[in-house]
């Protein structure tokens, strides 16, 4: 039980150097990715990465790291997985 604990609490980083090269912590799964998008799953929901000649350079999922290289423009998280509630909140938004 505890190492379970220990693998799902990976702390999420994200590190931008020069707008050229990305390395993410706390990453469980890359959804898509292309030239211009990667998509991927944190522990604090869906990370989208945009820009231009974007490549994965490494990716361990085992550890929940990634790096992405290129012309990076834009880091976007998805409000849908942040925010959760049930039907009602739903309801009344």
């Amino acid at each position: 039980m505890a190492e379970e604990k220990k693998i799902s609490s990976v702390p999420h980083n994200l590190v931008l150097e020069d707008r050229r090269l990305l390395t993410v912590s706390g990453v469980s799964d890359v959804d898509s990715f292309d030239e211009e998008t990667v998509v991927v799953f944190t522990d604090l929901g869906e990370l989208t990465v945009r820009g231009s000649d974007l490549h994965i350079n490494r990716l361990s999922v085992e550890v929940g790291e990634l790096t992405v290289e290129g012309n990076i423009s834009a880091l976007i998280y998805s409000q849908d997985n942040v925010q959760k509630g049930g039907f009602f909140s739903k309801v009344f938004r």
